[in-house]
């Protein structure tokens, strides 16, 4: 049987040229305001802007050939629908996306301008995967998981070979984690390659299913409350096959207030001058909130995405400055 390590390896060359290789660059001013040997793996730079791009490509080249005649559903607070959208175009297959209503609307606008039909429901992202995820079934058609699904995880996995290629000697990774995808295939690649190598996996405060079904035992229903976050939140698909991963890959899990992502956010702009979404931000307040016990260790922070609205963006500055 293929495993998980071995699907990895073969997106890692499989997904190029559609794929960049982001750059993992050192950040001199976080390292001297932190005391941490701090990297920044680039993963905004992906075309469509997150790193959603990587498990998108991956799934669509390999439904391809099956897919052009049908089309393809899925569901997506956003950064995952336009990833997938943009496969689409690439492989020549039709897209539709299922989003929630909390959905931002600059992520909406961005899906219909890369090609895809857009379905808004009432509801949030679970309610909207099983909306597609039914209707996928009803017409008898491929459905495109956002993370419940071993193609899209083994995408997001490709992550961590690059890294792993790039620096072989790293003592951490912080990532922000919503349903799983990017930390299950990160965390994969991690633990086959770089063993030593601390995965800590931090959330919102404001969402955070995946941390309290791990707490649980099992995957459960959370409050949630609006966050700058909004591309890792939302409830986690019972049945998921990233929750037994991430019981597996994770070493520590960490949580940040939005106050704390909104400083983090503005320490990656202050330093680097670079316009990072709160997914992003929740991974860098993760090292922040602990850097003490991570002084003189090299760290790596996943910049997952840059797709913000730009008001949401100054919002969040003024927020930063508290």
């Amino acid at each position: 049987m293929t495993t998980l390590i071995d699907r990895i390896r073969e997106a890692h060359s499989g997904v190029r040229p559609h794929v960049r290789v982001t750059p993992l660059d050192r950040s001199a001013m976080l390292s001297t305001t932190l005391g941490c040997d701090v990297w920044l793996k680039c993963d905004f730079l992906q075309p469509t802007g997150s790193f959603k791009l990587r498990g998108a490509t991956n799934k669509m080249r390999l439904l391809a050939d099956t897919a052009r005649d049908t089309g393809v559903i899925t569901a997506s607070t956003g950064n995952h629908g336009r990833a997938v959208a943009h496969a689409g175009q690439v492989f020549g297959v039709g897209v539709t996306v299922y989003i929630g209503n909390t959905t931002p609307q600059m992520k909406a606008d961005a899906i219909r301008a890369a090609g895809a039909t857009l379905v808004e429901i009432e509801g949030g992202s679970l309610e909207a995967e099983i909306a597609a995820r039914q209707e996928a079934e009803r017409r008898g058609i491929p459905y495109v998981a956002p993370y419940n699904d071993f193609d899209t995880i083994a995408g997001q996995g490709t992550l961590g070979m690059e890294l792993v290629e790039q620096a072989a000697d790293l003592d951490a990774v912080f990532v922000c984690v919503g349903g799983g995808g990017l930390v299950s295939g990160l965390g994969t690649a991690l633990k086959e390659l770089s063993p030593k190598t601390h995965l800590v996996g931090v959330w919102p405060e404001a969402s955070r299913c995946m941390l309290d079904s791990l707490h649980a035992g099992e995957i459960i229903a959370t409050p949630e409350s609006p966050t700058l976050s909004d591309g890792s939140s939302g409830a986690v698909e019972q049945g998921s096959v990233t929750f037994p991963i991430c019981q597996q890959v994770i070493d520590e899990t960490l949580t940040v207030s939005e106050v704390e992502i909104a400083r983090a956010m503005r320490q990656v702009a202050l330093a680097e001058c670079w316009m990072v979404e709160g997914a992003a931000g929740v991974a860098l307040a993760g090292l922040i909130q602990t850097a003490e016990r991570y002084r003189g260790k090299k760290v790596a922070v996943i910049l997952c995405g840059r797709n913000i609205a730009l008001e949401t963006f100054v919002d969040a500055m003024e927020l930063g400055r508290t």
